[in-house]
């Protein structure tokens, strides 16, 4: 039984690594110029000057610490959606600064959902680590690609385009993304559509909704002050 259990965790470990290094080799931001340029996360908010990427903590300071994160052990803080998302990008994890790639651990209760979204930076492949998902996209000829998701299972999500994901399982469901960029950027729909302040008027019109319903809206998925 211990045998059987070494192999299914060994397998497991497979898939993450080969996810890991297709993203790597498939990066979407530049090349770097040097071995690595682990992030500086102390002067990055006193920084003046706006870089692509953060500034280099000098290799001198740098130990092999800052290329271990340990962030990702345990779920996330649930939302009311049933959904938590842990993103480990340079910013979590200097060492990925200018490597070209990034992760997330997303958690799902049963029934929780991954709001529509989209990553304007990269393309994800999502590993599902445990539990059922009803998981897709949507090109920009309007057109769904979408199915049931086992343990084990793997979906890639081209960049840009419309996404989503939701636990139909009775269980807990985990997903673990990595991305072809070191800052990917991640637009919900929901928030981005009613949270930003656009114009009350101009949502009315593209949505058909009333005055009333686009105020609910924005109550819900608005700053909460």
């Amino acid at each position: 039984m211990a045998g059987i259990c070494q192999m299914g965790h060994l397998g497991y470990l497979t898939t993450v690594v080969v996810v890991v290094v297709i993203s790597v080799f498939s990066n979407a931001d530049p090349d770097p110029l040097q071995d690595f340029c682990v992030g500086d996360l102390k002067s990055a908010n006193t920084q003046t000057v706006h870089l692509n990427g953060l500034i280099c903590k000098d290799p001198d300071n740098v130990t092999v610490d800052d290329f271990v994160y340990e962030g990702i052990k345990s779920p996330g803080n649930v939302s009311a959606n049933g959904f938590a998302g842990t993103s480990v990008t340079a910013l979590q994890f200097a060492g990925l600064n200018t490597l070209g790639m990034s992760l997330v651990r997303a958690d799902f209760e049963p029934g929780g959902v991954n709001v529509p979204h989209l990553h304007p930076r990269a393309t994800e492949i999502g590993y599902v680590v445990e539990g059922t998902l009803y998981s897709g996209f949507v090109t920009s000829q309007n057109k769904l690609y979408a199915k049931i998701l086992n343990k084990g299972d793997v979906m890639v999500f081209p960049r840009g385009l419309v996404h989503f994901q939701m636990n139909v399982g009775k269980r807990p469901a985990v997903i673990v993304g990595t991305f072809n960029s070191q800052n990917p950027g991640t637009e919900r729909l929901p928030f981005t559509l009613f949270g930003s302040g656009i114009s009350d008027e101009l949502l009315q019109k593209a949505f058909q909704l009333s005055k009333k319903e686009v105020k609910s809206l924005k109550a819900k998925f608005g700053p909460k002050v």
